[in-house]
């Protein structure tokens, strides 16, 4: 019998190391400079926190989940082995790798991870759901330009951050990310669909946000890794590269977030009443800053 991960809020195998005292954490603090750059741009990008051994094993972890025959299958919300809408082309897409090995579930709890998202939060960390996005070499699908928070209607206020980490180098042949710069202080954008028309998102923008609409694109290193705003406007093109782009994504919320809907939040996953506090099992407090004495880990 497969053992449910969500069921565990710590760390489970030696994949991560964390610190025991205050001041340890201080060394994965961004700068002033590096949060004042997220919120003027709305992402910030490069910022180093898997060595090589933890991307190798988090491959290998990837590897047996895009294998059908893996026994945790059951445990996803959601699982494409192509998501693509061009039958050319192939995108792997699941939520919910955490619950299913103990890389994917430990790296949740990394320090290099949780006190940038604490810093750029605001406020303690709250897990929200994982994502695995895998682009195989030559025929890897696009990621159409969308806004994350168009998808997460169902919690509130939007108090979200989501961290993109490579698993391998990303570059403009394989597909990396491309942001737009300054587009998480537009509105809301109605939904155009993900995998589909990579341009389809002109067709709700204002005369105005056509203008602004410069890409950058944004190349790293694998287990670099990338945080940006709920209503950044990123996307990615197609790997028409010799190598595949993979990657994970952690996306987390500020602590006090509620639940904005009476339907299940995510599949399988038992309601939260609206306007409840969003919390338990499959939404563990994963760090929040000591209440004096500066950071630390808080369990829960």
């Amino acid at each position: 019998m497969v053992k449910d991960l969500s069921e565990c809020h710590a760390p489970v195998s030696e994949f991560v190391s964390c610190p025991k005292h205050a001041q340890e954490w201080e060394q994965f603090r961004l700068t002033d400079q590096k949060v004042a750059e997220f919120d003027r741009q709305g992402f910030l990008a490069g910022v180093k926190v898997l060595s090589d051994e933890q991307v190798e094993a988090l491959r290998a972890e990837l590897s047996r989940l895009m294998e059908r025959s893996h026994p945790a299958h059951h445990l996803y919300y959601e699982y494409h082995t192509n998501e693509s809408k061009d039958r050319n082309t192939t995108l792997f897409h699941a939520l919910g790798a955490w619950r299913t090995e103990p890389g994917f579930h430990d790296i949740l709890w990394n320090p290099a991870i949780l006190v940038p998202m604490s810093q750029l939060l605001r406020g303690p960390v709250r897990f929200w759901h994982d994502q695995l996005f895998s682009k195989p070499a030559r025929h890897g699908g696009v990621v159409a330009w969308h806004q994350d928070y168009s998808y997460w209607t169902r919690t509130a206020p939007m108090a979200h951050l989501t961290c993109w980490i490579g698993l391998d180098d990303s570059t403009r042949e394989n597909g990396c990310l491309h942001y737009v710069p300054g587009s998480h202080r537009w509105n809301l954008l109605p939904q155009t669909g993900l995998t589909g028309d990579m341009n389809e998102i002109m067709t709700v923008l204002t005369p105005e946000q056509k203008e602004a609409f410069q890409p950058v694109r944004v190349e790293m290193k694998r287990g670099e890794c990338s945080f940006h705003h709920p209503l950044m406007v990123h996307g990615s093109y197609a790997n028409t590269s010799e190598m595949p782009r993979r990657a994970t994504v952690i996306n987390v919320f500020r602590d006090g977030v509620k639940s904005a809907s009476d339907e299940e939040l995510l599949v399988g996953v038992p309601p939260i009443a609206k306007g409840a506090v969003m919390q338990g099992q499959f939404f563990p407090l994963l760090y929040a800053p000591q209440a004096a004495g500066g950071e630390g880990a808080t369990f829960a």
